[in-house]
């Protein structure tokens, strides 16, 4: 189902395809080329109805966040590979760029307003990209160091938070999580 040139390489750049929501609200895919005739949306939301359902994942959402983006059918069969999301033209990465957003939950860690304790289990009170809130910190292991300024924290229910940029973060912020370190 992926389009290949004659030498059997995918050529995302020059292929054309796009991702639409279907009437349930699902993104779709659709391969080929886009038609410039004029159909009403009643026409377009039957024409979606046998087009496959998608999900959009990135190879690297942390260090390469705009490269290897893969569109997946719903058994997890690779559809679409995009080396780079600038290959793309505005309308398909704005599309991509949505689908992933609604996929992927990973807040930021901007500021450690303050933390219960020293001593696993604790509670930290934090600002993130999605605003203030609260994580429970089972334990020092839930904090892993992916490169010399990046770390994901867990919280017992599973959600990651991000630190991108650890020598950024406030000095405050940066001495309780030395702490636990």
């Amino acid at each position: 189902m992926t389009p290949f040139n004659s030498a059997g390489e995918q050529k995302v750049g020059d292929m054309q395809f796009q991702l639409i929501r279907n009437a349930l609200g699902r993104w779709v895919l659709k391969l080929g080329a886009s038609s410039d005739q004029t159909i009403t949306e009643s026409q377009q939301l039957q024409s979606l109805s046998h087009l496959p359902e998608v999900i959009v994942v990135r190879a690297f959402p942390i260090e390469a966040p705009n490269q290897g983006i893969s569109i997946l059918s719903l058994q997890g069969h690779e559809l679409v590979w995009i080396d780079d999301l600038d290959q793309l033209s505005q309308e398909q990465k704005e599309c991509l760029l949505q689908a992933i957003r609604e996929r992927e939950f990973m807040p930021e860690i901007l500021k450690l307003e303050g933390v219960s304790g020293f001593i696993s289990p604790c509670t930290w009170t934090i600002q993130t990209s999605r605003g203030r809130t609260e994580l429970e910190l089972r334990g020092e292991e839930d904090i892993r160091r992916l490169s010399s300024k990046t770390l994901i924290v867990s919280d017992k229910y599973g959600v990651q938070y991000l630190i991108k940029d650890l020598p950024n973060l406030d000095r405050h912020s940066r001495k309780l999580l030395d702490r636990f370190f």
